[in-house]
Formats: C-alpha cells, structure tokens, sequence
C-alpha cells in the first residue's frame, strides 16, 4: 500500500487504523473526469480487502462509462460531524474492471473474496446477489491521504 502523504504526518492513520477505518466505512464519493474534463462526484458503497478498494457499479451509468473512457479515479471516505472528529482517507489511482459486465455470478475466483466481504457488509448475507445490473471495479491505489482530526488533541 503506498502512503504518499507530506504534510499532516501527526494526523494520518496508521496502517491498521487504516484498515479498520476502511472495514467498518461503508460509503464513499468517487471521482470521475467527464470527456469534457470536468469532474463527476457520485456516492457509492465499497468494500476493502486490505490492498484494494472493490466498487460495485451500476454497469449504465455515467460513472461506469466515464471510467471505461478515462480510468483515473479518486475515492474519498470519511466520517465525523464536529471538527475535532473528522476522519477520512483519500485513495486515487486507476479503476481496473473485474468480472463479466454486467456481473451475473458466472465463475471469478478474484471476486470471491471483495464479494464475500461486500454481501456481509452491505446486505447482512454470505454470497452476493447478483442483480444484471452491476458489475465490479477494482482500485488498487498508486496514492493514499488520510487524517485522524481525533490526534489533534494529544499534540
């Protein structure tokens, strides 16, 4: 996992604060860029497997075709309402499509794990239901920002 963080060294997560952080998260924004090259923002539940953030995409949306077009993508996941709590990271890199799309459960071993943790996570179940629809992406991040505004009090 690469951490590419400068400044806010005394803020950033710990690789297992990390992890955890990405465990229990359940809903990131994703950033994708448009053919104009203007961003697009869009909500979207993940799972985290320890090395890569799986994204489960509605397979005809602008999200979806924007990436098919330009891969580079930026997820940020965070939390905390009052200043002193906020806490979030930040992944970027390039989207890597996984699976049949849409997805249908046709044999995959790489997805038996991020659909496993996906299916628990998101839909209290042991295998993942698979609607037609969507379909999986997978980004295995080149940069990671993070930040703990819970540290500031013991600096």
């Amino acid at each position: 996992m690469a951490v590419t963080q400068r400044r806010g060294r005394r803020i950033m997560m710990t690789p297992a604060e990390l992890d955890e952080f990405l465990t229990q998260q359940r809903t990131c924004r994703v950033a994708t860029v448009s053919s104009d090259g203007h961003p697009h923002v869009s909500a979207l539940w993940f799972a985290w497997d320890g090395t890569s953030l799986w994204l489960y995409s509605i397979t005809p949306s602008r999200r979806w075709a924007q990436l098919r077009r330009d891969p580079r993508l930026a997820v940020v996941i965070d939390a905390g309402e009052e200043y002193g709590d906020l806490r979030g990271v930040e992944l970027s890199g390039m989207a890597v499509f996984v699976g049949e799309s849409p997805r249908t459960g046709q044999p995959c071993p790489e997805l038996d794990v991020p659909e496993a943790l996906f299916a628990r996570k998101n839909f209290g179940l042991d295998e993942m239901p698979h609607d037609g629809r969507h379909a999986w992406l997978r980004l295995t991040p080149d940069a990671i920002a993070s930040w703990d505004f819970r540290k500031l009090a013991s600096l």
